[in-house]
């Protein structure tokens, strides 16, 4: 029986602020590619500033897909990611177009890739009464009950992570069985793509460099606004889209509960922890190149990498 050949994609990876995007547009265009955007954050719509989405004008050039897809108080999983990343991928090659994967979002990598279990259930009445619990007995106290019945699971889940300690937490209450039973026996979806990943580096203090100065200009450039929009609008804090790092440090500014500079110095704190936490899971990609940004000027880098894209794009996976 003749093996199914995968379909070749390209993928930009890296962390937050090492240069993705713009790496991504000047790639996209030497590979009339339409990019589809792996970030969890960027799905929401009205959460713009801080998600530094491309402008309208750049999608107009250069089409991106899987951004502004759903409402900030709507449920999105990486398997609701997932279905619509291959939706998008089919789409684009039935134009003749190359898809581009470009993001942050190891976890939404993992989901194209196989890589988790089919779509586990929800219910938002459960979801209600954990973040219900939440307010009432602190995020603390339902990450040391996750600890009790999920050990696995609460060892891979920062305590100060309500998303996914609720998504646990909802997983074991709605089947009756925790999320490390079932991502460890329910069958896994083969993956139809071969991905050769490009990833982004730079050193660790031009990297935060890098952060702090975006964070200043998204506070400068409507963050604030943006974050009291969204509440004015009864966006609710409790969201998971609103308790990620710069929107939940804003909303206690909004709120009075903190100064302007320790919303921004938080913001800061935050957005550097998880750029430690994106490069723990992408040093694990492959295949991958890698280029360190303090040394290589993009446009060498992107000299350098196009033979590679373009064998990869050509291959015939398994030959």
């Amino acid at each position: 029986m003749t093996e199914k050949k995968k379909i070749p994609i390209i993928a930009i990876i890296g962390p937050t602020a090492v240069g993705k995007t713009k790496f991504s547009l000047a790639l996209a265009e030497r590979l009339d590619a339409e990019v589809i955007s792996v970030d969890s954050r960027q799905v929401y719509r009205y959460l713009d500033v801080g998600t530094d989405k491309v402008s309208l004008e750049i999608r107009r050039r250069i089409p991106h897909h899987l951004i502004d897809v759903v409402d900030p108080d709507q449920i999105f999983s990486a398997a609701d990611f997932a279905l619509l990343a291959a939706d998008a991928i089919e789409r684009i090659r039935k134009r003749g177009k190359t898809p581009l994967l470009i993001g942050g979002t190891p976890f939404y990598y993992k989901a194209i890739c196989g890589s988790l279990s089919e779509d586990l259930p929800k219910d938002e009445e459960v979801r209600r009464v954990l973040e219900y619990e939440i307010e009432e007995k602190g995020l603390a106290e339902l990450h040391k009950e996750l600890s009790a019945i999920d050990p696995a699971a609460a060892e891979k889940i920062h305590p100060n992570d309500p998303a996914r300690t609720m998504r646990a937490l909802e997983i074991f209450r709605i089947t009756g069985r925790t999320a490390t039973w079932w991502y460890q026996n329910q069958a896994k979806t083969e993956s139809c793509y071969d991905i050769f990943y490009i990833g982004l580096i730079r050193a660790r203090a031009n990297l935060y460099e890098n952060i702090a100065r975006r964070v200043r200009e998204q506070f400068e450039n409507g963050y604030p606004e943006e974050v009291e929009w969204l509440l004015s609008r009864g966006y609710s804090p409790k969201l998971p889209a609103l308790r990620g790092f710069g929107y939940k440090e804003l909303i206690q500014y909004v709120q009075g509960n903190c100064t302007y500079e320790e919303a921004l110095e938080g913001d800061i704190r935050s957005t550097k922890a998880f750029s430690r936490r994106q490069m723990t899971w992408f040093k694990h990609f492959e295949p991958a190149i890698w280029y360190d940004f303090d040394k290589y000027e993009m446009s060498d880098a992107m000299d350098d990498v196009m033979p590679h894209c373009i064998r990869h794009l050509e291959q015939e996976s398994g030959s």
